[in-house]
């Protein structure tokens, strides 16, 4: 197995964003470091990639992973029916530790699992992360961890865990945040927060006071070895992690 790209030599990363874009182009499956925690990524729009992402972490289409974007603008040929209240969400808190299910773009042909029609989206707040997603276009990613078992904050862990079932990996340090990103459900109806991660319900309330289910019980804080770099919580049709 390869070892690690180590992303803060300026000639090593480029060896390492080459590497892994054309192994995602290939098929196969990369680590990549986010803001969150270590995610493993594959093209969303190969269903064998998907179904390789999901064997290595040990999980079924009935948890199909969240699609991490390059830039804002990506949500339009992704998502379908998008309330200004999630543009004002995107606008508040992309890039960054936002995961946002929405309903799915009905022409797109790809095969994520069992989502119901649905994806989880999310720009994310790191510089190796951006650029290889400006390479590859979308990648499915979930948290860089065997189901189960704790999300990997630094590339060691991942690497102990994944081992070879994925062909790059990229070190980015550790994670800036070490905690999975906050989920909402925006698929049906009024926003909801799934799960409670690096942005709290208050600051999103804050920064987009309507749109809101009526606020009942604190959304369930899950412990960081199910959550992940956008999951671990089940969702409308789709749990990602």
């Amino acid at each position: 197995m390869r070892p690690p790209f180590d992303c803060a030599d300026p000639v090593i990363r480029e060896r390492g964003l080459s590497a892994a874009h054309n192994a995602v182009k290939r098929g196969e499956v990369v680590v990549l470091p986010t803001d969150t925690v270590y995610g493993i990524g594959a093209d969303a729009f190969n269903p064998a990639a998907v179904k390789r992402l999901l064997e290595a972490k040990g999980r079924g289409r009935d948890m199909p992973p969240p699609v991490l974007v390059p830039e804002t603008r990506t949500i339009d040929g992704l998502a379908s029916s998008i309330p200004f209240a999630v543009r004002e969400l995107i606008d508040a808190f992309w890039p960054g530790a936002l995961t946002i299910v929405c309903r799915a773009q009905p022409s797109l042909t790809w095969d994520l699992g069992e989502t119901n029609g649905t994806v989880a989206l999310r720009m994310p707040l790191h510089p190796v992360a951006l650029e290889l997603l400006r390479r590859t276009g979308p990648m499915a990613v979930s948290s860089a961890n065997l189901s189960g078992r704790p999300a990997a904050t630094v590339v060691g862990e991942a690497v102990e865990q994944l081992g070879e079932s994925v062909r790059v990996y990229l070190d980015g340090g550790p994670s800036t945040k070490g905690a999975p990103s906050t989920i909402v459900d925006a698929s049906d109806g009024p926003l909801r927060v799934l799960r409670v991660g690096a942005i709290s319900e208050a600051e999103l309330r804050a920064a987009v006071p309507a749109g809101w289910v009526e606020l009942e019980e604190p959304a369930v804080e899950e412990p960081i070895a199910e959550a992940g770099v956008e999951g671990g919580a089940e969702r409308s049709g789709a749990a990602s992690g």
